[in-house]
C-alpha cells in the first residue's frame, strides 16, 4: 500500500529523545525553550509558544487576543474541524465565508460583507500548504481594526510574497501531527511579534501560572513536553529539505496529471511557496468516489479533506449554524488528495500516475 502520509523518523530524532528520557526531565524544560527559539527565527518572529497541539495553539491564541461571548471570528468553513472549534472553546461565534475557487483558501472578497459591530478577528487557513492571499485581508483587517490569526498547521515553511506562514498576521498557529510537513508525534506552536500575546499564551499554557504555584487567571495544561520538543528540534533542521521533495514530488504528478482527461491538478498562485501538505486534485463528484475506489484496489491510499464543510457538521447544525457556502461545498464533493510526502519512491510516484491515466481513459 502506498499511503497518503508517511512520517520520516531517523535514528537522529530517536537518540535525542533517549538523551531526554535519560536526562529525567521529561516534561515543559529546556528543550522546549529551545524549540521556541529555533522555531521563532525559522518563521522570522520574536515569539514562539510551543502547545500540547495544533488544535490548542488556536485556542491560546484566541485567548491571548481576548476573544471570548459575544464575539464573532471569520474563518473559512473548508478546513479541519479544529478551526471552527477553537473558536467555539473560547465562547465566540465562527462566521463562515465561502472559498476561491481555485485555491480553496478564503476569498478575501468576501470577507468585507461578513463583518458586524461583534466581529473581532479574522483567522484564514493556509489550506495543503498554500498560504491564504494575505494582504488584501490584512487590508481588510487594518481596516476596521481586527485581528489576523493564521492557521498555518498545514503550511510549515511555505510563503507569501517572500514572507513565511505564522509572520503575516498578528499570530500564527501550526501543528505538528505525525501527518504534518515536520512533527513532533503531537504539538503545536504559536508565533507572532507581539511580547503581550506571548506571554499571555505562556501563562495560559500553563494552569494560569505567571509563576510557580501563583495563578493569576483560569489556565489549561497545553504545555508541550520535552520529548515531543526533542523531536521537533531535528524536525525543523530538515523541514526545508521535506518540503523541497513534496514540491518535486508535486511537480512531477502536475506534470503527467495534466496530460489526463477529467482530473484538475492543483492550482498555485504565483507569489508563494506551496508546500504540498496535500496533494489534491479535482474531479467530478459522479466520478471523485470511483476515483478513489479504482486507487483503492490498486493499493494507492487517498483521502478526502474535507468531506464536507464545517457548518456541516452535526455539533453546527444542533448549534443553528445554517451557512451557504457553494465553492466550499462543490469542493467538498469533487476533491481527492494523492500522496505526495518526502517518503515516496520514484517507481511510486509512476505507479500513481499510471493508476490515474488508466482511469482517465474511462472519460
Amino acid at each position: 500500500m502506498i499511503p497518503i502520509a508517511k512520517p520520516i523518523i531517523s535514528d537522529e530524532e530517536i537518540d535525542e529523545v533517549v538523551k531526554v528520557l535519560r536526562s529525567g526531565f521529561i516534561a515543559q524544560g529546556p528543550r522546549v525553550a529551545e524549540f521556541e527559539e529555533n522555531f521563532a527565527e525559522y518563521v522570522g518572529v520574536k515569539h514562539a509558544v510551543a502547545s500540547s497541539s495544533g488544535t490548542t495553539a488556536l485556542h491560546l491564541a484566541l485567548l491571548a487576543a481576548d476573544i471570548g461571548p459575544g464575539d464573532e471570528v471569520i474563518t473559512t468553513p473548508f478546513s479541519f474541524a479544529a478551526t471552527g472549534n477553537s473558536i467555539l472553546y473560547v465562547g465566540a461565534k465562527p462566521v463562515f465565508v465561502d472559498i476561491d475557487k481555485e485555491t480553496y483558501n478564503i476569498d478575501p472578497e468576501r470577507i468585507e460583507e461578513a463583518i458586524t459591530e461583534n466581529t473581532k478577528a479574522i483567522m484564514p487557513v493556509h489550506l495543503y500548504g498554500q498560504p491564504a492571499d494575505m494582504d488584501p485581508i490584512n487590508k481588510t483587517a487594518n481596516n476596521h481594526g481586527l485581528i489576523v490569526i493564521e492557521d498555518a498547521a498545514q503550511a510549515h515553511g511555505a510563503t507569501y510574497n517572500g514572507e513565511k506562514t505564522g509572520s503575516l498576521g498578528d499570530m500564527g498557529c501550526f501543528s505538528f501531527y505525525p501527518t504534518k510537513n515536520m512533527t513532533t508525534s503531537e504539538g503545536g506552536m504559536i508565533t507572532t511579534n507581539s511580547a503581550e500575546m506571548a506571554e499571555k499564551a505562556r501563562v495560559l499554557r500553563a494552569h494560569g501560572e505567571s509563576e510557580r504555584y501563583t495563578h493569576v487567571v483560569l489556565g489549561y495544561n497545553f504545555r508541550m513536553t520535552d520529548i515531543a520538543a526533542a523531536i521537533g528540534i531535528i524536525q525543523l533542521k530538515k523541514l526545508d529539505k521535506f518540503n523541497e521533495k513534496r514540491i518535486e514530488n508535486a511537480k512531477y504528478l502536475t506534470e503527467k496529471i495534466d496530460e489526463l482527461n477529467g482530473i484538475k491538478s492543483p492550482y498555485v498562485a504565483s507569489n508563494v511557496k506551496h508546500v504540498f501538505h496535500q496533494y489534491t486534485v479535482r474531479i467530478e463528484e459522479s466520478n471523485r468516489d470511483n476515483l478513489m475506489e479504482f486507487l483503492k484496489e490498486k493499493g494507492i491510499g487517498t483521502g478526502i479533506h474535507y468531506p464536507k464543510p464545517i457548518y456541516q457538521q452535526k455539533i453546527y447544525q444542533e448549534l443553528g449554524f445554517k451557512g451557504f457556502c457553494p465553492e466550499a461545498e462543490s469542493a467538498s464533493s469533487e476533491v481527492l488528495s494523492l500522496p505526495v510526502h518526502p517518503s515516496l519512491e520514484k517507481s511510486e510516484l509512476e505507479e500513481i500516475v499510471s493508476a490515474l491515466t488508466e482511469f482517465s481513459k474511462k472519460f
